[in-house]
């Protein structure tokens, strides 16, 4: 034996490598698959993806729902603050969202090392080596070869500035900077300057604020306040206000100006600097406070594993196949930290009113989230959601209504209905305590009742008056088309509450007033094959074929409009168009509450079957856009469960990937990501009703760890690319023949499981989901 082994092995290291690898073997053969597998869930989140093309993602560090967000600003112009090269790094700001459209929001504290005289205001840089992980950004910047790192507390943030040996170390603190500026003055979308203020308070301490108003929801001034603290003492300094400069000048008030301050910091036997900033909406004492509470050392690394240990924490109450692809791993739990950025927790930094109520600002917009956002939110966290849902009260209290949408501490825009009443609904449906619902119904009645007046895009309901009167709102009303489904779907979720508090009064109007879509409802139109549209109509109960545009008084002109209009013409503004960011062929099919209704007026289930099939195959649907999230579960209700699971399969394969554009459109604060989310697991809720439909899983076996300490599993046998529809299921070992459950069958935990097979069967045909009145 050992003669044939040195025949066999040219060199005694040969040998060696062989044994070791034999070794190796019979550990991995004889290791549990478990502890083989024990990759902490956040590695596999990459914040790229969706970063570019339209998803516009948030990519730098932050903790779940966290409120500061540093990430480098490319430039002014991205909603996120980054933007792929050939754009500069600006610097590097503080406070962001993620995934929005229309006019960016925040930017502020703008911070950037350099290594130089303090003779520059803008030190933008190209950049190398860029890197983006949960937790930690780096970048080398490219100008004076400094490297920057990033992590970060809720409140706090930590920089770790390495130059290079012998290079001066220089930082500049831009109190003044903001995304989104424009030339001209009260830009519609546009953030405008306000004020702000800097101090150089010690030689390791800076503090100031930026006053900003504007952006996406034309929101009232917000102002975020900062400390800033450094380990290496300030040598020299030189301020500015509006651009002039001031050596030695150690403050700059607000006068209305844009101010800040260039740091020279003393050469010691260490190449880093390190910086931390905390920032609070409340004061820059408050500020400094928040270091203290969060950051109170040095240590990058330290709070790096703290925020890691957070985020692993939530992405692991939702445990997937330990064999799933890596790229399904990377889907997955990106999606669920994508979910899990916004809203953003502002409890104990609300400066317009006191208190110890949770407060939630960045919602941004629920008329996004509600479909598939906060339904996720609840099922990794009923608690967070009790608080979210808290919040909205604590607004509606404090400010007459609840938003819709909500940023810098000020209510707008509605795109749609007043869809906080959906996110109520669905806590009720599902049982989440700790709720007060009846102060949330008085809450819903307030929007339901009592027109905004003023600026109806700030909250409340626009068109009310009109919508109450005649049943529905009428085309010369902006957005008139999906503010009635909205309506109608927000009336039906009044009357659900309503009837669960024995308001029976209330509940009699309002359920009464879910039909109202049908007032819109053109019985005989046709389009493409399909026959009945919501169409547009005006005051008097013309249906408008042409819609006017213009208030000339010589002249009347018209355009003419058709279920598949999308694209106004350039004389008619986006924002009042009859339907939001869709057509009729989708907004037709987004009525929630009354599926059935909509396939028998749609000419029964076989004509309903050739309008999802036209809808799909002549690619009128939309997956970008949150109306559309339902349409591909619709075949669930003419009793073909696997029409709908191989649509969404098709969705997922033609949209979704984890490249830089792996998300079809902006992720609208994890609206995007949560429906991809909840496909792979292979269940889908109707927000604001209490179950879930049931599609084919893309994940084998997906488990639940809930909150309340139960674990629901579910199982995909023989799952693979060709088995894709579900032949029969089992709940609890029972069989399952229909193809939803609801909310309480996964809060009690147990195990449902599927067997897949390459064609559809009988499964899920006959007992159609509920329709509750």
């Amino acid at each position: 034996m050992h003669r044939f082994t040195i025949i066999r092995y040219a060199s005694s290291w040969e040998y060696l490598l062989s044994r070791l690898s034999k070794c190796l073997l019979l550990i991995l053969l004889t290791t549990p698959i478990q502890l083989l597998a024990q990759v902490k869930p956040h590695k596999y989140v990459d914040p790229r993806i969706g970063s570019e093309g339209q998803g516009r993602v948030f990519i730098g560090p932050s903790c779940p729902f966290g409120m500061i967000k540093p990430s480098p600003d490319c430039t002014v112009k991205s909603n996120s603050g980054w933007l792929p090269e050939p754009a500069p790094i600006t610097g590097f700001g503080q406070v962001h969202v993620s995934g929005t459209g229309g006019g960016p929001k925040y930017g502020n504290i703008l911070i950037m090392p350099f290594s130089d005289k303090l003779d520059s205001i803008d030190h933008s840089s190209m950049r190398q080596n860029e890197k983006m992980a949960l937790g930690y950004y780096s970048v080398l910047l490219k100008k004076h070869q400094i490297k920057t790192e990033i992590t970060t507390a809720e409140k706090a943030a930590i920089y770790r500035f390495t130059f290079p040996k012998q290079a001066a170390k220089a930082l500049a603190i831009d109190a003044g900077f903001f995304l989104g500026e424009q030339p001209i003055p009260d830009a519609r979308e546009a953030q405008q300057f306000v004020g702000s203020e800097i101090e150089v308070v010690s030689a390791t301490e800076v503090r100031g604020y930026s006053r900003i108003r504007g952006g996406w929801n034309n929101g009232a001034a917000y102002t975020v306040y900062f400390d800033a603290m450094f380990d290496a003492p300030i040598d020299h300094l030189t301020s500015w206000k509006n651009k002039k400069l001031y050596p030695g000048v150690s403050q700059q008030f607000d006068s209305g100006e844009k101010t800040g301050v260039l740091l020279g910091f003393k050469n010691g036997s260490s190449d880093t600097l390190k910086v931390k900033v905390g920032i609070s909406f409340i004061s820059s004492g408050k500020a400094k406070e928040n270091i203290a509470q969060e950051i109170p050392h040095w240590n990058f690394e330290n709070v790096r594993a703290q925020v890691e240990n957070k985020w692993d924490e939530m992405l692991s109450r939702i445990e997937i196949n330990a064999d799933a692809t890596i790229e399904q791993k990377k889907m997955f739990y990106t999606s669920l930290y994508h979910t899990m950025l916004m809203p953003v927790n502002r409890t104990g930094e609300n400066p317009l009113w006191n208190g110890n109520a949770p407060y939630y600002d960045d919602f941004y917009a629920i008329w996004d989230t509600f479909r598939s956002s906060n339904p996720l939110i609840t099922l990794i966290s009923p608690k967070r959601q009790i608080n979210i849902v808290n919040a909205l009260l604590n607004i509606y209290q404090h400010d007459g209504y609840m938003p819709d949408a909500r940023s810098g501490n000020y209510n707008g825009r509605t795109q749609g209905g007043s869809n906080a009443e959906v996110l109520i609904a669905d806590a009720y449906a599902k049982g989440l305590p700790g709720i007060d619902y009846n102060l949330a119904l008085e809450a819903m009645l307030k929007d339901a009742t009592v027109p905004p007046g003023g600026i109806e895009e700030k909250e409340g309901r626009g068109g009310l008056v009109e919508y109450n009167h005649l049943g529905y709102v009428p085309y010369h009303i902006p957005r008139a088309g999906n503010r009635t489904t909205d309506y109608a779907y927000e009336d039906y979720c009044i009357a659900m509450v309503a009837k669960g508090l024995n308001r029976t009064k209330v509940y009699n109007r309002f359920i009464k007033q879910a039909d109202n879509w049908q007032n819109l409802w053109r019985n005989d139109y046709k389009d493409h094959g399909a026959t009945g549209f919501i169409m547009p109509k005006d005051s008097a109960g013309k249906w408008l074929d042409d819609i006017p545009y213009g208030t000339a008084n010589n002249q009347h002109p018209t355009f003419k409009y058709t279920p598949l209009s999308r694209e106004y013409p350039w004389y008619v503004c986006h924002w009042c168009g009859f339907f939001y960011e869709a057509t009729s062929w989708e907004y037709s099919l987004s009525i929630p509450h009354q599926v059935p209704v909509l396939i028998e007026k749609s000419g029964g289930k076989e004509a309903f079957k050739q309008r999802l099939d036209t809808l799909f195959e002549n690619r009128f649907y939309n997956v970008d856009n949150e109306p559309s999230f339902l349409t591909p579960c619709l075949y669930h209700w003419i009793g073909r469960p696997g029409l709908s699971s191989r649509r969404i399969r098709q969705i997922v394969l033609d949209n979704f990937n984890t490249t830089a554009t792996g998300l079809p459109g902006n992720d609208d604060s994890g609206a995007m990501s949560s429906w991809l989310a909840f496909q792979m697991m292979g269940f889908y809720p109707n927000a604001g009703q209490s179950y879930y439909l049931l599609n084919s899983p893309m994940l084998k076996q997906v488990t639940l760890h809930q909150e309340n300490g139960t674990n629901f599993k579910i199982t995909a046998h023989h799952l693979s690319a060709k088995n894709i529809y579900i032949q029969s299921a089992k709940l609890n070992g029972k069989a399952l023949n229909q193809a939803w459950i609801e909310h309480a069958d996964i809060i009690k935990g147990g195990d449902l499981s599927f067997e897949m097979a390459d064609k559809p069967s009988a499964w899920g045909t006959q007992v159609l989901p509920p329709v509750k009145n």
